[in-house]
């Protein structure tokens, strides 16, 4: 991944792992100056309008915010992410409406026939978005690899969050379909679609858990508590995940060129990066939500304490397990079916969630055994079995530092050569002098991960919040730290999925 992460940085140009491009152009970051600049009057004008009780145009009011907001960071897609929410909002309108209509006899037959149609046109066409936007270049390259053909491979700029906001209006789509949405104005639509703090990297949310709160956006909310969540979410980003990723970056850029301590100092690095990056956003994008009267899901629950893989996606990127969950693996198995057809399904979901992450052979063989660990989990689980929690526990971070340099290895084979430097143990003085080089990184790892095992998430934190000095001092801290550290911008790792 820190060859997506430096294609981004130096411009317009294709990343060596993936073939997709990135624009020079940053998006409007949370953890930044510039972000917060622009946050306080959108906040101001929405509760203005909300105080005199001018509902619909506050709605609007963060509805142009939002687009300004995605525009920062793809403007050149802002049109085609307006073409795409509307055709999706006139699909499921007319899905709704369908289904009023299939009440049997021969009416109801013609309305299902339509429901039918309109949601395949619907998934084909989010679905056809996504995969030329992410695919296509992977495709011609192994169609040239296979057939000995000469395809160009084309230079496509990746739209920012389309794999969050596709997601979004997939599930919207899906449950206007099944009857599961709930009817409301175009204006509303617009509200969830294009919310700016879940818009570009999550949470996914459910269009009829959304749209039952923006109907009383003047709602009290605790702006402590979203003030609280901004920080903690914030000082992650920027204190603890900023510097990791630029040391793993480096090594994942040449392997070949580290050794043992280096390799195992990088996997953890991006280990607790990923956690600290992702959850931090997540944070934010609650606080974010509270200020105005909407409450996000957590996207993460102390994931790197499971006891095992289906435990660790029941923990780690919790709106997107819980999507594949319900419109991927229900689709293919049911409860009681045999092991067999609980493989396939466990198999099928992970690819395509290997795929999701990214174009690669590396993130479909990451797929594959995040498969195979939690179709084990599930044969244990069904048996009866249990390990000792220290040997659970274990097996499981193990099985996590496995699959996450599958992950950030821009190749298989740049997988199997930092595989081959974790296993080159080079002697204790080695060590020592790699400690004595990386101060910095061996004290963030150090702190990085008492804060993973041994503090509360951000989910624990909210339960037993109440408006405090405490709290206040905690918050005042961890923002003023985190604006010292706002020297310079670093987009966010799942900015390029």
């Amino acid at each position: 991944m820190g060859e997506c992460e430096m294609a981004r940085d130096r411009g317009p140009v294709p990343c060596k792992c993936c073939n997709q491009v990135f624009s020079r152009r940053q998006p409007m970051i949370f953890s930044t100056y510039k972000f917060i600049l622009f946050f306080l009057p959108v906040l101001l004008g929405f509760r203005i309008l909300i105080k005199y009780d001018r509902v619909p145009w506050a709605k609007g009011w963060l509805v142009l915010a939002s687009l300004f907001f995605y525009a920062q960071g793809s403007g050149g897609y802002l049109f085609l992410f307006l073409c795409t929410a509307l055709f999706n909002y006139g699909v499921g309108r007319r899905l709704l409406l369908a289904g009023v209509r299939a009440d049997g006899g021969e009416t109801g037959l013609r309305a299902d026939r339509e429901r039918r149609i309109l949601l395949a046109a619907g998934l084909l066409e989010n679905i056809g978005l996504l995969g030329y936007f992410k695919y296509t270049g992977f495709l011609l390259e192994n169609l040239n690899f296979l057939a000995n053909t000469q395809f160009a491979l084309p230079r496509i700029l990746l739209p920012l969050g389309i794999s969050f906001f596709t997601f979004n209006l997939i599930g919207y789509i899906v449950d206007c379909y099944r009857g599961k949405a709930e009817r409301c104005s175009f204006l509303d639509y617009m509200t969830f679609i294009t919310f700016f703090p879940h818009l570009i990297m999550g949470p996914i949310v459910k269009q009829k858990d959304f749209v039952c709160q923006i109907r009383s956006p003047a709602e009290t909310r605790a702006f402590c508590l979203a003030l609280f969540l901004f920080s903690v979410g914030c000082a992650k980003k920027v204190i603890l995940a900023d510097p990791l990723i630029a040391f793993a970056a480096a090594y994942y850029a040449d392997p070949a060129a580290f050794g043992f301590a280096e390799s195992w100092a990088a996997t953890l690095s991006y280990t607790l990066a990923y956690y600290f990056d992702f959850s931090g956003y997540g944070d934010m994008a609650v606080g974010l939500g509270l200020f105005f009267g909407v409450k996000l899901p957590l996207n993460f629950n102390s994931p790197y304490k499971a006891r095992n893989f289906v435990d660790f996606w029941r923990r780690w990127n919790i709106t997107l397990t819980g999507f594949l969950n319900e419109y991927v693996f229900n689709s293919v198995y049911r409860f009681g079916q045999r092991a067999g057809r609980l493989f396939l399904g466990v198999m099928v979901t992970f690819l395509v969630s290997g795929l999701w992450h990214g174009a690669g052979w590396n993130f479909l063989a990451w797929g594959a055994v995040n498969g195979v660990f939690v179709f084990f989990g599930m044969l244990a689980t069904l048996y009866g079995r249990r390990l000792p929690s220290a040997a659970a526990h274990g097996l499981t971070l193990a099985g996590v530092l496995l699959t996450r340099v599958l992950f950030d290895s821009p190749t298989l084979s740049g997988a199997a050569l930092t595989f081959r430097n974790m296993l080159a143990f080079g002697g204790l003085p080695g060590l020592v002098m790699f400690g004595k080089s990386n101060i910095q990184v061996c004290v963030l790892l150090l702190l990085g991960t008492l804060i993973v095992f041994c503090a509360k998430n951000a989910g624990e934190l909210m339960e037993t919040f109440t408006p405090s000095l405490k709290y206040a001092l905690w918050t005042g801290v961890l923002l003023t730290l985190s604006l010292f550290f706002m020297t310079s911008v670093s987009s966010f790792l799942y900015f390029q999925f």
